[in-house]
């Protein structure tokens, strides 16, 4: 059989999708459900004086109604035990407005809706602070009183002789950029239902982690984490806003009290007032570089938003303060990160984790460097661009690293060159065309999570007829996972992959594994799966050897048969048969596992450490043009290459680039939570826009093979990067058209257009 690495195939559950067989969070029901509700804070800082919930508990069809002080549950937090600032109910105080107050079962959504109403709260108003260079200063409120201090967290990174680096410095280019609070926007919103019977949890969940759900929702909870089951729901969608989520442990506790089991789904509106969007930062940069393009050194200073409770926080701040270091051979850094309480609603996981903010403002100073030195903003890349083996300043060892080879056939595909001198024709036109260039990098699993653990394992089942099940330690989110592990499988024992499924994960049937974030699936996972795969066929082949009578070493499995030197043949499934029989029916389980090699957590000073065995490298050529009267943008093509060391699914490869593409158009273009006095003002799709089909430009896709020595068949990481360095290019482009630097995202008309006319009455 012809390898499958490298091929494209379709999504081994496309079928069930397209039919509408999956079922997803909203649609999964146990026999006698109840509906739960929450009540939400409508102020963002204050006591909870009293609450009485008589007349909810009288209405008919209301099985339960729970507040804070019904409950003795221990403060937690999905950061660790250094930050436990939150309750799943608030008890006393309330920080944003969305914190959880009461709760509500009942036999109907209605009825539980209708109970919420008939709850009565009373509230002793604080002053509030919005702001986290405000809450950052001397006599602000206190949003923790228990740290008295609203900085959650403050980083400083220290790498060579900085002052050195800016006094020798022929040039030096500073700005600061903002980006704002985004949401995920997923198409279906979170959701779960629970069972809480007798001392025994069960969550059924779309979550993009079981393990994790497992460990918090215990902590949470009170209980020992042996007590309670994940089972993975298929998902309408992740993106970093389907791991931990407050929703689930809350309805564990109205299934607890109920005696019930108990359903509950967010409206768009709760997503949208009271989930976790990505971290808004404002970040203050400087860049060193000599006349001949080199990048001396670099100044940063970053506040990070970080809403009300502190979540995935610390981690989110440090890969903004650390990640982009990597990208150019710098070695002369200074940054001092601030994570910083505000009453605004609590951030989280995204796609990126910090990066497309650092990312924006690096990758727009290096274009205003190379405008200043008059050297080409895609040569001065090329020029600081890391490479194969280099050891970086924060310890990370590059193995693989495609970086100039992505800047080099993006310019070739967008032809850079040409399209620079046309563009410079159109200045005086109403319409201005531009090209802009940025890179990123990210990582393939990153050790900052566990710090004893950051592996895979994997379980390839294979039954008396030959069908092999696959059961990973990583969730498919919609990306194609499933297709992966099912791909890898099928070349490692020589099976068409129509014979193999691959399980949805849960914490009762499958191996540990960590879930699927931080472009860890292929690569850790991946491995995971193949050294499961080796494994069975391993076994297989023990057994194939004993019916022909020959050394296991002299046989041979191609195209589902085993063949020996002299080429007798015997199928897969005749094996498969065998095995069964020889262990009186048992299934052939073959295991694997997979953990990095030499990577490591962060030194807790320095920062310092190789958190990932892999590092995927992008680079994005975007083409615009401008409407000088008005502000409008058209984006009219853009290149995408990226190093991902190896397509083992091209077409799915593409289909993820594609959609974070549409991804960073949002972030760049469009995507914002208006906010007023912590309250969301756009809490729809309607007013909250994000990218439709029209408007994403043509995108040509480059997969760059830069074959990792880590990653299975030399795979590594996609689905994150290729949204980084989009926001970037575009800004680039914008300079390229009409000569304002765009330093806030998003970049809407109104804006743009405010940059252009200041721009005129400067130059004047």
């Amino acid at each position: 059989m012809n390898s499958v690495i490298g091929k494209s195939f379709p999504l081994i559950d496309s079928g069930e999708k397209v039919a509408g067989k999956l079922v997803y969070g909203s649609d999964f029901s146990l026999n006698g459900m109840l509906y739960g509700a929450v009540l939400r804070s409508p102020i963002a800082h204050g006591r909870i004086s009293n609450i009485n919930t008589s007349k909810a508990k009288q209405l008919p069809g209301v099985r339960a109604v729970l507040t804070g002080k019904d409950l003795n549950l221990p403060n937690y937090s999905v950061a660790g035990e250094k930050w436990l600032d939150e309750q799943l109910l608030a008890t006393d105080k309330v920080r944003y407005i969305g914190d959880e107050v009461a709760l509500v079962a009942a036999t109907s959504n209605e009825i539980a809706l209708e109970a919420l109403k008939h709850i009565d709260v009373e509230y002793e108003e604080f002053s509030a602070v919005f702001d986290p260079k405000e809450a950052m200063k001397q006599g602000a409120p206190i949003i923790h009183e228990q740290f008295g201090t609203n900085i959650a967290r403050e980083m400083n990174v220290n790498h060579g002789d900085i002052e050195k680096a800016f006094k020798e410095a022929d040039v030096i280019v500073e700005g600061e950029f903002d980006t704002g609070r985004v949401h995920h926007g997923y198409m279906e919103p979170n959701a779960g239902v629970v069972d809480w019977n007798g001392d025994t949890v069960k969550f059924w969940l779309p979550t993009q982690s079981p393990v994790l759900a497992r460990m918090t929702y215990a902590k949470a909870l009170g209980l020992d984490k042996g007590k309670v089951k994940v089972f993975q729901l298929p998902l309408g969608g992740g993106f970093g806003g389907k791991l931990e989520y407050k929703l689930h442990p809350l309805c564990a506790l109205l299934s607890k009290f109920s005696g019930r089991p108990v359903k509950m789904v967010n409206t768009r509106q709760d997503e949208l007032t009271a989930s976790l969007p990505r971290v808004p930062m404002k970040i203050k940069m400087q860049l060193a570089v000599s006349k001949e393009g080199v990048f001396l050194g670099k100044k940063v200073k970053i506040i990070a938003d970080n809403g009300a409770y502190m979540n995935y926080g610390p981690g989110i701040l440090l890969s903004a303060a650390t990640r982009n270091d990597n990208l150019y051979k710098i070695k002369n850094i200074k940054t001092q990160g601030f994570l910083v309480y505000t009453n605004n609603m609590p951030t989280g996981a995204f796609r990126g984790f910090g990066c497309p903010q650092s990312h924006f403002a690096q990758e727009t100073l290096i274009d205003e460097a190379a405008v200043k030195l008059g050297i080409d903003p895609a040569e001065i890349r090329l020029i600081n661009a890391s490479e194969k083996g280099d050891v970086t300043p924060h310890n990370w060892h590059l193995g693989s690293c495609g970086l100039s080879e992505c800047i080099s056939r993006s310019i070739d595909a967008a032809e850079w060159k040409t399209k620079k001198e046309l563009y410079k024709k159109t200045k005086d036109d109403i319409w201005v065309k531009g090209i802009g260039i940025a890179s990123c990098l990210h990582v393939s699993g990153n050790r900052t999570f566990l710090p004893f653990f950051d592996g895979s394992s994997s379980e390839v089942r294979i039954n008396e007829e030959g069908k092999v099940t696959v059961f990973p330690g990583e969730v498919d989110l919609g990306q194609g996972s499933k297709t992966v592990f099912a791909m890898i499988v099928a070349e490692e024992l020589s099976i068409p992959i129509e014979w193999i499924s691959v399980s949805d994960m849960d914490t009762e049937t499958c191996p540990h594994g960590m879930g699927t974030f931080g472009d860890r699936v292929t690569t850790l996972g991946g491995n995971a799966a193949k050294n499961a795969a080796i494994d069975a066929r391993k076994k297989m082949t023990e057994v194939a050897a004993r019916k022909l009578g020959v050394e296991p070493k002299d046989l041979t499995l191609e195209n589902a048969f085993f063949k020996t030197k002299e080429g007798k043949l015997i199928s897969f499934i005749e094996i498969a048969e065998a095995a069964s029989y020889e262990k009186a029916g048992a299934t052939v389980i073959g295991y694997g596992s997979f953990q990095p090699p030499n990577v490591s957590m962060v030194h807790p000073e320095t920062k310092v450490g190789n958190v990932s065995c892999a590092y995927p490298f992008v680079t994005q050529i975007v083409e615009v043009a401008v409407n000088k009267h008005t502000g409008e943008l058209k984006l009219l093509n853009i290149v995408s290459s990226h190093d991902l060391g190896k397509a083992i699914n091209p077409m799915m490869a593409e289909g993820q680039v594609f959609g974070a593409v549409a991804m960073g158009i949002g972030f760049a273009l469009m995507e914002s939570m208006v906010e007023k006095n912590g309250a969301v003002c756009n809490q729809s799709f309607k007013h909250n826009y994000i990218p439709r089909a029209t408007d994403i430009p043509p995108i040509v896709s480059l997969l760059i093979e830069s074959d990792d020595p880590h990653g299975p068949y030399g795979a590594k990481g996609l689905g994150e990067p290729a949204l980084t360095a989009i926001a970037p290019a575009i800004a680039n482009a914008i300079y390229d058209a009409v000569g304002v630097r765009i330093k806030s995202l998003p970049v809407n008309p109104e804006k743009l257009l405010f940059e252009i006319n200041n721009k005129k009455t400067n130059d004047y």
